[in-house]
Order: structure tokens, then C-alpha cells, then sequence
């Protein structure tokens, strides 16, 4: 049974998941909306309080206002920077000042009551000066305010321009006088590292950095310490993830060739997919990578250009994986007596058997258990989980709970390529961030109603990571748009979400795609891929220079690193995307505001001309304001108002992304 309706009745508290069945989530220095809906009979005037508890357990209490006239819903806006577990809960009260003072400020002007309204004024604020635990300060303008109202020597006028100050106002909000009042219960709230929710990630094969095809046809592999030459570009391009395939031994038994083919030649590496072989599983590295020193010592260069190292976490194995002779019980017995093979109808996995999460669950969790104890041991802390919708949500919701217990600082991305219910539940039973349909979000309408939903609907729990491209996807969008393409979406995501993801050769707009399939001919996950980045740096054909621009702002500019600040706007062409980020000046660090707009031509195709038109409200700014704008990708400069012309030409640049650099009302 509910709990019983206090006196003011409190409803919808937010942040919330699932009606309070798992945490909220947050990370440090996000901005996070809190709210109730609170209400009482009649006309009388109420409020409603936040009080916050720190996990170092220091009590704060945060005025709510009402967030729209008439909707009887109260919220604020607090940016959290401790890690850690938080509690809050909800007063509403009925606001006896603020009554009084509504009234008196319709009756005394037009001489109605006057003395019965001054009179009760005085009450009123008689009583709240004698109230316990309210500070001597605070009593003592209360006791000069009672003396006012009752002073005759002063015009009724006078005395209601007394009870009106700024000053009593200020006191009254935060302890107001109330004689009805109503608490609800504790909520929790779980504030994460920055990297939880913050980040640009990189993604790449170790093996092909520094892979050498010989004159016979082999190739010698890349390995960690070659790869590791790589890493000063990546963190040049401004990346702090540095996310690898599985680094495991890899099967032989049914390896697929090159573009998935069903027969692998002598000389090819395999799928990382298909883990495990006689030199070992989910615990080894492979032979050709290096040993568990080369792949510290590859995590050690990262750390030295500031960037983590996240590895991919996939529960399955090839035939040859050591699980498949030591626990068959963890496979699929079909009825002739062989393995079931991973599928995908009409895709069919022969180098992979998926585990049967049903067969002996204990002995499944234990091993996993460790396997991802060991990893964090050689200094992984952020995992990017294959495909975690096949597998059961309560073994997700039970592993992240016992790792993030006992190494606080550990992420897991989930990979869910899912049914929106699915995919929303795996956040809430713990996975710090996930892939999203981001990737297949193209057009106007549904880039906004996308947006919309990850930014509000979903963001106390889901923590969307925008990655671009992966060795999977490559999206008719970016098969057929050219650079115009690569660059719009980069610049979506860079500037939508607060953490975003490339593949490598995404710089280099690799385009072409195996026929019939959404993925790269000649795909990196089957063979050997080394680029030649510097050539195409010196012959103009790279796009380092604008993602490094983009993450450079991306930590120049605070906005961009919240997730809930995005407010769409609008355009009177159907191919120009319009969206801020601002981030008020009492949430930042630097103590003044950061606005950026960001006007996008989503057609890589053709040149469009439009006009523009902005809330100013959600920018900070007056109605009429104007304000001059600088295009931080081209350094233009305009003078913008609420309705402004644009032309983007997508062979030019197809984004403007513009700082506010002031406004002045027009």
C-alpha cells in the first residue's frame, strides 16, 4: 500500500528510475534537475524545499520554484561534484507569508481590510520571530518588520512596501514561515566519475598498427609496443579512451577470411570475436600481441597522454576456447550432438558459441567474476561489453553491482543494439553508458525527437555514448555522403552528447562498404587494416584537424560536457538542425555562463538556406535581445537576434558552431 497523503501532497519526485526501484544516476560536475509535484486546496500560497545530503554527509537546503505557472511542479537545478552516494528528500509547506502578502498586496491598494490585513501581517510575522532555531539575525528583522506593520504613523502604503523587501523575501524563502507541511521519505542518487559520463573515445586494432605483410603472403602482426606509437596522435586529436577489440587468443577452428567469408586462408588473423585457443581464453593475451607486461607497459603510455585504456568484454567463445573442453555444461547441446553456433538469423556466427547463461549460472558468474577481477588488476577500468542484451539482465544487474562495490571507479558500456525496453533496462540495472540508435538517426525529425528523449526521458539512468562508426556500422549516411557526411556527424556527436566515439579510419573517410552490407569492405575485424594516416594528413584527405577542433572544444567549453542542457530549436527548412547547450553561470567553474548554438545541415548533399529561430529564454537572454555570435569552426563573426538567415553549404562546412559571445537588448 502507498503511504498516506501528508498534509501537502508530494508526488513524482525526480531524479527517479523505475518508480524508485533502482538509483538515479549522475555524474561528478553534471548538472541535475530536481523536482516534485506539490500542491495544496484552495488559492493559498505554498512552497518546496530540497534537502541534500552529501556522502561526506553535509546538509543542504535548495529553494524549489514553481517551473511553470500553474503546473504545480517545483524543481531546481544543482551540479554534484562529490562521488559517491547521495540521499535527498522533499518538504512542501503551506507558505503563510507569502499568502498574506499576495493578499495584502490586492486588498490595501484598493482599501479593503486594511487594518485586518496589516493586522494579520503582524501575526504572522510575530510568530515566525519566535519560532525555535530560527538564527538571532533572522529574528531580529522579523521583530522590526511586526513593529512596522503595526506602526500607524506610517501610511499603509509604506508599511506593505516594508513587508515586500528583497531582504525578507530572501530569509522567508529559505525559512519560511509555515504552520502545514508535509516530508517525503529519502531518495538515493549515485554520483559517478567524470569519466562515467564525460569522454571521447578511440577505437582501434592493436594488431594493424605496425603490421608488415611479408614478400610470401604473411603478415606479422602488430603488437602492443607498436601499437603504443600511435597513441601520442590519438591523444593530439584530443581522445581520453583508448577502447581495443578483445586482445585474447583466437580460434582456428571455423575462423572466418577476409569480408566474412566462411574459409580462412593460412595467413589470416581471425575475428577477435571468436576468443580463445590452445594458448588460452578470456584471462591471455595473444602470442602476437605480447605478453602481460607489453599490454602494462601499453597502458603505462596512455596514462602518460592522459588516456585510459577500455577493453572490450565479450562473453562467448570459438570451438577451441579451453571453456568448450572443461565446462560443456555452459554451452547448447543441439540434438545431433554438436554445439549450437552464435546467430543472428539470417547471419550465423560459425566461429563463436554463445554461453547458455541457464546451464550451471553459478559456475558462469564466478568465472566471469574473475576474469573481469583480473583485468582490473592489470589496471582496466572501463569495459565495453559486447552485445550484453543476449545475455540475462539479472546477471548484469548482479555483476556490475559486486565490481562497481568493491572498485568504485569501474565502467562498463553497454553495447545494445536493442529493443528499446532492453536497452533502457540494462541501464538501469547498473551499465554506466550505452550505444544507442544514434548511428541510424539521420534526419531532422528524428535526430530531434532522439535527442529529446536521451536528454530528458532517459538521462537519470542512461548516459548515451555517440560512437560514429564501428568496425560493424557503416551507415548508408556515410557510404554515400562523402566528407560532408563525416563531418556532420562528428560534429552531432561531439556537440549533442556528452561522450562520443570513433573507429579508426573514420579520419581518413573510409566509405567503401562490402556489397549488400552496412559495414567496411575488407573489414578490419577479419584482416589486417595499417593506414597510412601521415599520407593522408600531407595530401589533405584526413579530418584530424577538425576532430581535434571538435574535442578541443569540447574541453574548452563546459556546456558540452552536460548531458540534460540540450534545447532544440527551430528552422523553416526541414534539413537544418537547430540546438543549444547553456550552462548558467552558477554551475560553473569559471562563474560566467557558456552558450553555444549549433545550426546543422543534415543534407550532405545540397546547399541550404533557411532562417532560424531561437528560444532566447533557454540562452539566458531577454526577449528582443541581440548578441554577437563567433563561429569557433571558421572564426566568422555575426550579429544574431531570435530570427536569424543561415546558408550552409555542405562542401564548405555544413555546421556552425556558435559561441554567444554577449547580448545587448535590441
Amino acid at each position: 500500500m502507498s503511504p498516506a497523503l501528508g498534509r501537502i501532497p508530494l508526488l513524482d519526485p525526480a531524479p527517479a528510475v523505475a518508480h524508485n526501484r533502482w538509483r538515479p544516476r549522475a555524474f561528478s560536475g553534471e548538472v541535475v534537475p530536481f523536482a516534485i509535484t506539490a500542491f495544496r486546496e484552495g488559492h493559498d500560497r505554498i512552497g518546496a524545499h530540497l534537502i541534500l545530503i552529501s556522502p561526506l554527509g553535509d546538509e543542504t537546503t535548495h529553494v524549489l520554484a514553481e517551473l511553470d505557472p500553474g503546473s504545480d511542479r517545483w524543481g531546481t537545478r544543482i551540479r554534484l561534484d562529490t562521488e559517491g552516494e547521495w540521499a535527498f528528500h522533499f518538504r512542501g509547506f503551506s507558505d503563510d507569508y507569502a499568502t498574506w502578502l499576495h493578499n495584502a498586496q490586492i486588498k490595501i491598494p484598493a482599501r479593503v481590510d486594511v487594518d485586518v490585513m496589516l493586522a494579520l501581517g503582524q501575526q504572522i510575522v510575530t510568530r515566525g520571530a519566535k519560532e525555535q532555531g530560527r538564527p538571532a539575525v533572522e529574528k531580529r528583522l522579523l521583530t522590526t518588520l511586526a513593529t512596522a506593520l503595526g506602526n500607524r504613523s506610517l501610511t499603509p502604503e509604506k508599511r506593505l512596501e516594508v513587508a515586500s523587501g528583497e531582504r525578507v523575501r530572501a530569509v522567508l524563502a529559505l525559512r519560511p514561515i509555515a504552520e502545514l507541511s508535509s516530508v517525503t521519505g529519502d531518495f538515493h542518487l549515485l554520483v559517478e566519475r567524470e569519466r562515467a559520463g564525460v569522454g571521447s573515445w578511440y577505437e582501434f586494432f592493436p594488431r594493424s598498427e605496425g603490421a608488415v605483410r611479408r614478400a610470401d603472403g604473411s603478415w606479422r602482426s602488430g603488437t602492443f609496443a607498436t601499437a603504443a606509437r600511435r597513441l601520442p596522435a590519438i591523444s593530439n586529436m584530443g581522445f581520453d579512451v583508448v577502447y581495443l577489440p578483445p586482445i585474447h587468443p583466437i580460434g582456428r577452428s571455423f575462423r572466418k577470411g577476409p569480408n566474412n567469408t566462411l574459409t580462412a586462408g593460412p595467413h589470416d588473423p581471425g575475428s577477435p570475436w571468436a576468443i580463445g585457443a590452445a594458448e588460452g581464453g578470456h584471462d591471455a593475451i595473444h602470442p602476437d600481441l605480447g605478453t602481460v607486461a607489453d599490454f602494462t607497459a601499453f597502458c603505462a603510455v596512455a596514462a602518460t597522454h592522459n588516456m585510459e585504456v577500455a577493453l572490450d568484454l565479450a562473453l562467448q567463445a570459438s570451438p577451441d576456447h579451453p571453456w568448450v573442453l572443461e565446462h560443456p555444461e555452459w554451452f547448447t547441446t543441439l540434438p545431433d550432438g554438436s554445439i549450437a553456433h552464435a546467430e543472428n538469423p539470417p547471419k550465423k556466427y560459425q566461429d563463436i558459441y554463445p554461453i547458455n547463461f541457464d546451464n550451471d549460472p553459478e559456475g558462469i558468474y564466478a568465472e566471469v567474476l574473475g576474469i573481469v577481477r583480473l583485468w582490473i588488476s592489470r589496471g582496466i577500468h572501463i569495459f565495453r561489453v559486447d552485445n550484453p542484451h543476449t545475455k540475462p539482465v539479472h546477471f548484469w544487474e548482479r555483476l556490475i553491482g559486486e565490481v562497481t562495490s568493491e572498485h568504485p571507479g569501474v565502467i562498463f558500456l553497454a553495447e545494445a543494439f536493442t529493443r528499446p525496453a532492453l536497452l533502457r533496462t540494462l541501464a538501469q540495472v547498473g551499465f554506466q553508458q550505452s550505444y544507442t540508435y544514434f548511428t541510424w538517426r539521420n534526419t531532422r525529425e528524428d535526430l530531434a525527437e532522439f535527442l529529446t528523449s536521451v536528454t530528458t526521458e532517459t538521462a537519470d539512468y542512461l548516459r548515451p555514448n555517440f560512437f560514429v562508426n564501428t568496425p560493424d556500422i557503416l551507415t548508408e549516411y556515410l557510404q554515400f555522403g562523402g566528407r560532408p557526411a563525416y563531418k556532420i556527424r562528428a560534429a552531432l556527436a561531439a556537440t549533442t552528447a556528452p561522450t562520443w566515439g570513433m573507429y579508426s579510419g573514420y579520419e581518413l573517410i573510409e566509405n567503401v562498404a562490402r556489397p549488400g552490407a552496412e559495414e567496411n569492405l575488407d573489414s578490419e575485424k577479419y584482416e589486417y587494416r595499417p593506414r597510412d594516416y601521415a599520407a593522408a594528413e600531407r595530401e589533405g584527405r584526413s579530418l584530424v584537424p577538425y576532430i581535434t577542433r571538435l574535442n578541443d572544444l569540447r574541453r574548452t567549453h563546459p556546456a558540452l560536457r552536460q548531458l540534460r542542457n540540450l534545447t532544440l530549436h527551430s528552422s523553416d527548412d526541414d534539413s537544418i538542425l537547430v540546438y543549444s547547450k547553456h550552462l548558467a553561470a552558477e554551475h560553473a567553474d569559471s562563474g560566467q555562463s557558456d552558450t553555444l548554438i549549433v545550426v546543422v545541415n543534415v543534407d550532405p548533399h545540397n546547399i541550404a538556406e533557411t532562417v532560424v529561430h531561437l528560444n532566447l529564454t533557454a540562452l539566458g537572454l531577454a526577449p528582443g535581445s541581440s548578441f554577437p555570435v563567433t563561429d569557433l569552426l571558421t572564426d566568422a563573426t555575426w550579429m544574431w537576434s531570435e530570427h536569424n538567415y543561415v546558408r550552409l553549404d555542405p562542401e564548405v562546412e555544413p555546421v556552425h558552431i556558435l559561441r554567444l559571445d554577449g547580448a545587448s537588448r535590441g
